[in-house]
């Protein structure tokens, strides 16, 4: 019999899925491939036969070429160090290859993911004595504005606190001694297919403050929590996702560039670093870490990109932040799939994508969620996922499986962003499960009617699209004028409520204090009109209230109460004056 070895040899190569034999190996073991060491992983084990995916380009490579298990599993280095920085899908740093070969990275060349020579003030916040265990904080790295906080790794059990030290260390140094002989260091490792461990999942009713009117009025989504936001090219995916980077009250952010354009990608790297942060007008760099993998990049390390990103997610998640993770777009991560399951020769599912589809994404998204973490403190990871089909078709198996899954839809639209509204999101296609859980948060911290508010809203947007049908048909004339109404009340909410200018600097960020006063004002005009209407004042008198027209000004205004109040009180004595008419 053939004893295996830790070196094998290649004996079959179909594009990124290489099979190896003669190969001592475990499922998800990282592997060196060829001459050149070609970074691998293995995905399939059939007797003699381990089918490797391989995260570099194969060509040029042939059957013979030495194969060599490092019998460790893909994982990524954890520390100081990580925001700021620009990674592929498997954590090389790009800034760094770049530095070593310039803009083409060549084949088989790695480096850590974090640097190993750079030296980190580290400030204990335990003492010699103290009772530690998996999780505990143990001291305070400051790191750009977000001070990283040093964790006990899960790995390491519970001890006292032998030796502790202060000052200036590279994360492989020693800092803290246990009774037990355990030594930490500011580096943990952790392989990205396994979710890091938490006390307990809370029920997610914090929501997630975005600044986008339709998304915290319409459709919110609570921290914690998972959404989905499908839309065809060009429909603004990519824009949402950036508002949301710059103005979700999260505090760090991670943002997967997965199988997107390379254009689209180099906005991203080039947009990001520019931007300033609203909260400390610093870049809003220094509390993210974005992670490149874009088209024409091998589609392994693409399948890979999501679990990295959701990983390094979590380890800022067990410090006590609220994480917003950015995945753009699933459907490229899910058609990188498409192509390995078909090299593996695997059933296929529907539209050639593996049965197991929508298992992968449930894993994925399931590791997000609001949690009292080890440390005993609360951190949440919210998983906003961008969804690409095919024409704009969300019956494809992508979005179906997504929907199943997430509990917030931001459906796109490509005629709303042809009409020029923005952001593009149907609010007939679109929802949010978390309306139920978040309903007392709303009431508490913004008004007790904020919930009844948001509902007559939705009514009326609804109403409005049954009465266009018959519009397209008649004409708006041939409606009743209590209907006239409904139609000129729905066209309010939508350019002054849900239209936001994503550039302008007052309008691309709404509190919730100024989002109720904007659904208020509307409401109390629909009242007004309505009970002018009982009174015998004229429709079109009602629709052409001149005091109105200077509403959708509130939007660009910093300082908008006393200019509000005065709308509100001219639209009231317009109103008495057209019924004192009657």
């Amino acid at each position: 019999m053939e004893v295996k070895q830790k070196k094998g040899i290649l004996k079959r190569i179909a594009g990124p899925v290489v099979t190896a034999v003669n190969l001592d190996a475990h499922m998800y073991d990282v592997v060196k491939v060829g001459d050149e060491q070609l970074m691998g992983e293995v995905i399939k084990i059939t007797g003699d036969n381990v089918i490797i995916q391989v995260y570099e380009d194969t060509s040029g490579i042939k059957p013979g070429e030495p194969v060599e298990n490092t019998g460790l599993s893909l994982s990524v280095e954890l520390g100081p160090g990580l925001l700021t920085s620009i990674y592929d899908g498997i954590q090389r740093p790009l800034q760094v290859l770049v530095e070593k070969m310039g803009n083409f990275i060549e084949r088989g060349v790695t480096a850590p993911g974090l640097s190993h020579d750079k030296k980190w003030d580290f400030k204990p916040v335990v003492k010699t004595g103290d009772h530690i265990g998996p999780g505990t904080i143990i001291g305070e790295v400051v790191e750009t504005n977000i001070v990283h906080k040093i964790m006990v790794p899960p790995a390491i059990g519970s001890g006292t606190v032998k030796e502790i030290q202060s000052g200036s260390f590279t994360i492989d140094e020693v800092i803290c001694v246990l009774d037990t002989g355990a030594e930490i260091t500011m580096l943990q490792k952790w392989p990205v297919r396994v979710p890091r461990p938490v006390t307990e999942k809370l029920n997610p009713d914090i929501p997630l403050i975005t600044g986008q009117r339709i998304l915290d009025g319409l459709f919110p989504i609570a921290k914690g929590g998972t959404a989905a936001i499908p839309g065809p090219f060009g429909s603004g995916k990519t824009v949402t996702q950036q508002a949301l980077a710059k103005w979700s009250d999260a505090e760090i952010v991670v943002y997967i560039g997965c199988g997107e354009r390379g254009n689209e990608m180099t906005e991203v790297l080039t947009e990001f670093p520019e931007l300033e942060d609203p909260k400390t007008g610093r870049p809003l760099m220094e509390r993210t870490v974005l992670i490149a993998n874009t088209s024409n990049m091998p589609v392994a390390a693409r399948e890979a990109s999501v679990y990295t990103g959701i990983t390094i997610a979590e380890y800022f998640r067990d410090m006590g932040y609220d994480v917003s993770l950015m995945a753009d777009s699933t459907s490229r991560w899910a058609e990188a799939m498409r192509e390995i399951s078909s090299r593996l020769e695997e059933m296929p599912g529907e539209e050639g994508y593996p049965a197991y589809l929508a298992a992968r994404l449930s894993e994925f998204y399931e590791r997000a969620g609001r949690v009292h973490t080890l440390n005993k403190d609360y951190g949440s990871v919210t998983v906003i996922g961008a969804v690409s089909p095919p024409g704009g078709d969300f019956s494809e198996p992508v979005t179906q499986n997504t929907l199943r899954i997430v509990k917030c839809f931001w459906a796109l639209d490509a005629k709303l962003s042809q009409r020029r509204h923005f952001p593009a999101i149907n609010w007939l296609d679109s929802y949010s499960l978390y309306l139920e859980t978040l309903g007392p948060y709303y009431d508490q911290e913004v008004s007790p009617d904020w919930n009844k508010l948001r509902s007559w809203a939705m009514g009326v947007l609804q109403k409005e699209a049954e009465l266009q049908e018959i519009v397209q048909l008649v004409g708006s004339d041939a409606l009743p004028d209590e209907e006239q109404v409904t139609i000129e009340v729905a066209r309010m909410l939508r350019e002054i409520f849900l239209q936001q200018n994503a550039f302008d600097p007052v309008d691309t960020f709404c509190d919730m204090d100024k989002q109720f006063a904007i659904m208020k004002a509307i409401k109390q005009y629909s009242d007004q009109a309505y009970a002018a209407q009982k009174a015998g004042v004229m429709t079109p008198q009602i629709i052409g209230l001149k005091a109105k027209n200077d509403l959708p000004q509130i939007k660009f205004i910093k300082d908008y109460k006393p200019e509000l109040d005065r709308i509100l009180a001219s639209v009231e004595t317009e109103f008495i004056k057209l019924r004192e008419a009657v």
